[in-house]
């Protein structure tokens, strides 16, 4: 997990501002808790350790998920990254010449293709965008104006502008972007599977703890009620496999996808339907720039 130390990435940079989160982490390490556990091995109350974890999801540093125990059901949590690398100097990373390729950012409205199934709907800064739970909504011309999407089946696909020149090849890819799971208005604990694949290949299929609405989104408009903000995630291929957040996720290596001059670029987000396809079947939330707590649409960088 690879995070600059702005204003912007705050939520990530708090969480080690408090020793019991930081012992949180070290407990972690060594294997999932419950929320009981972690208390008593701390000293503390359930509901103290609840919001002190619920950060931690927050910032995607620790994941939850809804077990069966002898007492009914909990809430089992474990390490969702290996490693954190703050980056400082964030300028030098972006000066001319360092390295070849370009970088493009893609509002969430913009995708070429769909298939989406309810619940699901759009909204730009303003307004819905149609009727909610309808997917012919999807197609509406408005849609390029959507900071905010969502669907609890299906996919959505993006064209990535190629430019690429000559013989160049990529070397790595990346994209970041806010994304959490689909939930009837909203549920902190609904986890997700969601696969990444460009042109058609599946790269990796990761599991978002939930969909975030306890809190109001820092971006999110004030009319807005319903989930407010999602977790920014960094997808990169690379000549050593396929990573999220500095974890891998996949042997999938950037040669694989043969990314050159005059070839098409084509990045999905799905979520299956079928429990047969998917553990976790949770949808996806997508958010733009004016939404969420990241002021980004979907960013993607290609190295030469």
């Amino acid at each position: 997990m690879k995070i600059d130390v702005t204003t912007r990435n705050m939520n990530v940079l708090e969480c080690f501002s408090s020793e019991t989160r930081v012992r949180i982490i070290e407990l972690l390490n060594a294997k999932p808790y419950n929320i009981g556990e972690l208390a008593e091995a701390l000293g503390l109350s359930s509901a103290i350790i609840t919001k002190h974890i619920q950060k931690l999801g927050e910032a995607g540093i620790v994941s939850t998920e809804n077990t069966v125990g002898k007492r009914g059901t909990q809430k089992r949590c474990s390490l969702n990254v290996d490693k954190l690398t703050l980056v400082l100097r964030t300028a030098e990373e972006e000066k001319p010449g360092s390295q070849s390729g370009f970088a493009v950012d893609l509002p969430v409205g913009q995708y070429i293709r769909h298939e989406v199934h309810p619940t699901c709907g759009l909204a730009s800064t303003y307004k819905r965008i149609g009727m909610m739970d309808d997917p012919r909504y999807f197609d509406d011309p408005e849609r390029m104006t959507a900071e905010h999407l969502w669907f609890a089946s299906g996919f959505v696909e993006y064209r990535i502008p190629n430019y690429l020149v000559g013989k160049e090849v990529a070397s790595s890819l990346s994209v970041s972007l806010e994304i959490c799971s689909e939930a009837p208005f909203y549920n902190d604990n609904w986890p997700s599977d969601i696969t990444f694949s460009i042109n058609h290949i599946d790269v990796a299929t990761w599991t978002c703890p939930g969909d975030f609405g306890s809190k109001r989104g820092k971006y999110t408009p004030e009319w807005w009620v319903d989930t407010q903000y999602g977790l920014l995630k960094v997808l990169s291929i690379t000549d050593e496999g396929t990573f999220i957040d500095g974890v891998r996720f996949s042997d999938i290596r950037i040669h694989q996808l043969n990314i050159q001059a005059g070839q098409e670029l084509l990045f999905r987000i799905s979520s299956p339907e079928s429990a047969a396809n998917c553990g976790n079947c949770g949808g996806v939330s997508l958010f733009g720039k004016n939404f969420g707590n990241y002021p980004q649409d979907i960013r993607v960088t290609i190295t030469v």
